[in-house]
């Protein structure tokens, strides 16, 4: 059964902890910044009526493009408190993946940081008719209207309800993932999706916990942490982002007493020094991906409970771990309310032991994806059969404990980044002088995977590593950059033409494989500052 509105859907949760406890701590922010639960209604109904004033209907999209900090947050419950839907965009877009993003989601008011005005300005924006930038005001002229912060501080006494009540079904969210065969895709994500993805993991908490949330807006993790805080009258700190020095620091000054840590992360604690008060710390749990032997390592030094799951932003968290679990690589077990299989290419259910691509569905409508915006052909291929096709591979052990084993898509995974190996090899391949390219995941010293790039040149080329380089910097973000690069006379192919990137990475890195990282070359990500 559905639940009732006032149980998962944003607006009605935020209204019921202003009304229940007003008082009460909702978020502490950098820079001594705290918001109660009345202060989080009061910052949303402003922005809300400053968007309306904006002529945001509900329904409507809203970009958004902000660091973490009270503004983004203000301004993500201020578009569902309306009934708009939250669209926000990786900090490190650019080119034509900041293009794309834009253009698919047909959204006419983007809310935008200033340093990140000239990068949307240097793309084709067709629908977009206004930005708002919450910061100085760049002079330079732009295709849009562009206002200052002082559009979205509205009148809230004059804001009126939606035009409808905003629903389990209507969407909280569009949250745009890496492209894996395609485009990156715009999933639509339902306020009982975003709802369900929470208390799948978080449930077990409650409202005197408080959840640092040291991952960006634009990424699943926050969000589900956020709704979660939200779902349970419980706190968080919104930290801008994971200092591994300053970890231990914030978590004690803050009270913190839950976390997510996604990948290279529990490695980076683990690796610090061991010190006397390692335990006398309020940390009390920790959501960590993937289950590592370093993960395992730092829930008996730090004495912290870990749980681990697999979760995409397609899905609620179907796999979850039980409290602490010691099956290294286990993403854990299928939980209540979800159905979940191993297949093969037809849809035939495989063997415990053998690899299947891993298909889920849910036993409440609207608690998963509502498929793909403006992409109807990739939502019926996902949702085909009646599940949803995640595109990854596992296998099932006799416990029912389901192990990640590989991508059946061409995404890779770098520190904490899903990147699409089709959207950089668009890049390589704008480049004269490579006339193939095929990008991979290598095994990275750290956790996860670095960015290999495999190239052929056009006949009579030549191309020094280093100036591909910095012909990317302007066109990638800086996590997309390949770090290696090898060059082949041709790439292998199937028999029907098809690049054979299995081969490539199970060569990885050989001897004439050009580094640079070892070449001295440093690739960072663009600083944002976080002025107000």
């Amino acid at each position: 059964m559905i639940p009732p509105a006032e149980d998962c859907v944003l607006p009605a949760l935020l209204a019921k902890g202003a009304n229940a406890h007003p008082e009460r701590t909702f978020a502490v922010f950098d820079d001594d910044v705290t918001w109660t639960y009345g202060d989080a209604m009061a910052e949303a109904r402003r922005t809300a009526a400053g968007l309306r004033g904006l002529g945001v209907e509900q329904d409507d999209p809203v970009l958004v493009w902000l660091p973490n900090g009270p503004d983004v947050l203000r301004t993500w419950f201020g578009i569902n408190l309306i009934g708009a839907v939250y669209v926000p965009i990786n900090l490190a877009y650019k080119g034509n993946l900041l293009r794309h993003v834009v253009t698919t989601t047909g959204a006419r008011v983007a809310v935008v940081h200033p340093e990140l005005v000239d990068r949307l300005r240097h793309v084709d924006t067709p629908g977009l008719d206004t930005v708002v930038v919450l910061g100085d005001t760049p002079a330079a002229p732009a295709p849009w209207r562009i206002l200052g912060r002082d559009a979205l501080d509205g009148d809230p006494d004059a804001l009126p309800a939606p035009d409808r009540p905003v629903q389990p079904w209507d969407l909280q969210t569009i949250m745009y993932t890496s492209g894996t065969t395609g485009p990156s895709k715009g999933v639509r994500c339902p306020h009982l999706h975003a709802h369900c993805t929470a208390v799948a993991v978080l449930g077990r908490l409650g409202e005197h916990d408080r959840y640092l949330v040291n991952t960006p807006f634009f990424h699943g993790a926050a969000t589900l942490a956020v709704n979660g805080v939200l779902a349970l009258g419980a706190s968080m700190v919104v930290s801008r982002g994971f200092d591994t020095k300053d970890f231990w620091n914030v978590v004690r000054r803050t009270g913190t007493t839950a976390c997510t840590l996604l990948g290279a992360p529990v490695a980076f604690l683990s690796q610090q020094p061991p010190r006397a008060d390692d335990t006398d710390n309020p940390l009390r749990f920790a959501l960590t991906v993937p289950l590592t032997a370093d993960a395992i390592a730092f829930a008996k030094r730090f004495d912290v409970q870990v749980l681990t799951v697999f979760n995409m932003t397609e899905t609620s968290n179907p796999l979850v771990s039980e409290p602490n679990p010691t099956a290294v690589g286990s993403c854990g077990r299928p939980r209540p309310g979800v159905e979940v299989r191993l297949v093969d290419e037809h849809d035939r259910e495989v063997a415990a032991g053998e690899v299947g691509e891993l298909i889920v569905r849910a036993d409440l409508p609207w608690s998963m994806n509502a498929g793909y915006h403006a992409m109807p052909e990739a939502t019926a291929h996902a949702w085909r059969n009646g599940w949803f096709h995640t595109g990854d591979l596992f296998r099932r052990d006799g416990e029912d404990n389901f192990f990640f084993v590989d991508r059946a898509k061409d995404a890779i995974r770098r520190r904490g980044e899903n990147i699409s190996s089709f959207e950089v090899e668009a890049e390589l391949l704008a480049h004269p002088a490579i006339r193939e390219a095929a990008v991979v995941g290598v095994p990275s010293e750290h956790s996860e995977e670095e960015v290999l790039a495999v190239l052929a040149l056009a006949d009579g080329h030549r191309l020094d590593p280093a100036d591909l380089i910095e012909h990317l910097r302007p066109r990638l973000a800086h996590f997309m950059i390949p770090r290696y690069v090898r060059f082949l006379g041709e790439l292998p192919r199937t028999p029907s033409a098809k690049v054979e990137k299995h081969k490539l990475r199970t060569t990885g890195l050989t001897a004439d494989t050009w580094d640079r990282e070892a070449a001295g070359i440093r690739v960072h990500r663009d600083r944002i500052s976080h002025r107000r």
